[in-house]
């Protein structure tokens, strides 16, 4: 690596820790319900918000009752954002024009699940599908939602570790009312404002321009600085433009690229140290903090190296490989001249360690091993910091598995922060991490064999009839036939593509076409099994644990804020995403790797 790729990490992790315990501090308090400054301002809209839902914010849930709150209102969002994507044609704010035809059932259902499971998976170009309205009502709206949601969950598996003798783990709705006011919002309008100062555009613009050619162009601008401060904040990573983090718009510069890096996992950072808070020993986030950072820079490491080193076509081709003061070497395809290879190996590690999905560089593009890592970020469980309370309670379950593997080491009763790890828990943590599996690798499968017919009651699954995609016996829609690319790097798209929707983190590598119904319907079931059957076993391993009373420490308890376990839960999560994924990582990055190199020798 280069000594300015060097102090490029340097920089971006040394902000991230510096945020971390002032951010995570105040997040404890939020939570906990204390008084803030913000409170003092924002209480009368807290108070009216419980009020016109109805609720008592002081009503201690069960954890039963907490994931029914939960999935219902998210099913209400999801349904609400249908509606509006369905019908954008005859709501406001839409000069394009844009009506059903650019939004078919499949294609809306994919979207509404998309944005209320915080993966933003877009198989659709915002800029040329989605009205004004559909972008800042229908989608923003899940921006704010699906990440106060994300906290919620977050914060009360952590009051399931923190709690003694206790039946209820919070309440649904003042922990994500709270975290939407005192939390997003006033990260978010500080946020906004940065970016419009950094040139992201703020208007309802439609600019009409003059071409070379002597023709007229339309460019799109629109409320973008709103818009993009929450996706990245909130993790979200769906893009106003097509072109994402990598469109001039939505990212203008190396330092609103930082920024965004920053953003991405401000929250996810910051609410280890909460953690450490509310259970009562700061060393205990630490320690997790420290399990994420570890697999981070390895994996940034490992990124930035194989994109440096280029390709051995490049260097067969007498291209220099070898970074100098007038090229950056390696491999520029698919990357963004503005920010070169450091920054976007950053940016894709940071993006795919958050469940995000913002991309600043194509990653169907990067070298078989740089796409490695940022697809282990993925199936690891999104826990590289992860999204806004996912990575939290994602590696919270590995915790769980670390200790029940310590105990099993000295033959005794594993213990976690005062609490044995018994039976039921383990068995919630394995369940969470099995579905993940399950879900990833099942839809790959079948997507890697199955050829829908062009006849028949699975034909649906090709095309819908009279739709954009064309009509009953076309094969548009077929699994199989939707590849831009054979062999491996066609399997490691099809592998990338369900780990990201499992993930919901929302990236892709680009080499499907996943507009078709069999995609759209089969990504959109694993967005919600990668959200809500993750969530559901980790809320009830926390209402069982909130009611076990705390044991004393012992000789033989193993401590769980130091850094040997903080080692220890980096090499839980490294074996089980090893033990589980790598016949499937085989098949896909690492044949692609070897059998580069061996073209490149004949």
């Amino acid at each position: 690596m280069t000594a300015l790729t060097v102090v490029q990490i340097v920089v971006f992790f040394g902000l991230l820790v510096l945020l971390t315990k002032p951010l995570g501090s105040y997040m404890a308090r939020v939570y906990a319900g204390e008084k803030t400054v913000l409170q003092r301002g924002l209480g009368w809209l807290e108070r009216g918000t419980y009020r016109v839902l109805g609720v008592d914010p002081e009503q201690d849930m069960k954890w039963t009752t907490y994931a029914v709150s939960m999935l219902l209102f998210s099913l209400a969002s999801l349904v609400f954002t249908y509606a509006v994507l369905r019908l954008q044609g005859f709501l406001p704010l839409n000069p394009q024009g844009f009506g059903g035809a650019q939004m078919p059932p499949d294609l809306a259902f994919n979207t509404a699940v998309s944005f209320t499971t915080n993966t933003n998976w877009q198989a659709y170009s915002p800029d040329v599908s989605l009205s004004y309205f559909s972008n800042m009502v229908g989608l923003a709206i899940h921006n704010w939602a699906s990440a106060a949601v994300g906290m919620a969950v977050a914060v009360a598996v952590i009051r399931g570790f923190a709690r003694k003798n206790a039946d209820g783990v919070g309440n649904f709705w003042a922990d994500t009312v709270r975290g939407t006011l005192y939390v997003l919002l006033p990260m978010a309008f500080v946020g906004a404002l940065v970016f419009v100062a950094l040139g992201v555009p703020q208007n309802f613009d439609l600019a009409v321009v003059t071409t070379l050619e002597g023709g007229k162009q339309s460019i799109v601008m629109g409320p973008v600085a709103s818009q993009e401060i929450i996706k990245q904040l909130g993790t979200n990573g769906g893009g106003f433009f097509n072109a994402n983090s990598s469109h001039p718009f939505e990212n203008p510069s190396p330092l609103s690229n930082l920024f965004t890096m920053l953003l991405i996992w401000s929250i996810p950072a910051a609410i280890t140290y909460t953690f450490g808070k509310m259970v009562g020993n700061t060393r205990q986030g630490w320690a997790i903090f420290g399990a994420m950072a570890a697999l981070a820079i390895a994996g940034v490491i490992v990124a930035t190296v194989a994109e440096q080193a280029g390709t051995p076509h490049l260097a067969g081709a007498h291209i220099e490989t070898a970074a100098t003061t007038l090229q950056p070497g390696g491999s520029m395809e698919g990357k963004e001249v503005r920010f070169g290879i450091a920054a976007s190996a950053l940016f894709a590690v940071v993006t795919t360690g958050a469940s995000c999905g913002a991309v600043n560089s194509m990653h169907d593009s990067f070298t078989p091993l740089g796409g490695l890592v940022l697809l282990f970020n993925m199936l690891s469980g999104e826990v590289v910091f992860g999204g806004v309370g996912a990575g939290l309670y994602g590696m919270l379950m590995f915790a769980v598995l670390a200790v029940f593997i310590a105990g099993l080491m000295v033959g005794r009763t594993p213990e976690y922060l005062g609490k044995k790890i018994e039976k039921f828990e383990v068995q919630m943590a394995m369940l969470a991490c099995l579905v993940l599996a399950a879900s990833v690798l099942g839809f790959t499968a079948l997507s890697s064999v199955i050829d829908l017919p062009k006849e028949g009651a699975l034909a649906a699954l090709n095309t819908w009839p009279g739709s954009a995609y064309g009509s009953s016996d076309s094969i548009y829609g077929a699994a199989t036939g939707n590849l831009n690319n054979g062999g491996p790097h066609g399997f490691g798209e099809i592998l990338y593509a369900y780990a990201s929707a499992t993930g919901n983190n929302g990236s892709a590598f680009a080499g499907i076409t996943a507009n078709t119904p069999w995609y759209n319907v089969t990504l959109g079931l694993a967005m919600l099994i990668g959200r809500f059957l993750m969530i559901i076993p980790l809320l009830a391993m926390a209402g069982a644990l909130a009611k076990k009373s705390a044991v004393a420490a012992s000789s033989g308890t193993f401590p769980t804020d130091t850094a040997t376990f903080a080692a220890l839960l980096v090499g839980v999560v490294v074996i089980v995403g090893a033990l589980t994924y790598f016949p499937s990582l085989a098949l896909g990055p690492i044949v692609e790797h070897f059998q580069m190199h061996s073209l490149a020798t004949h």
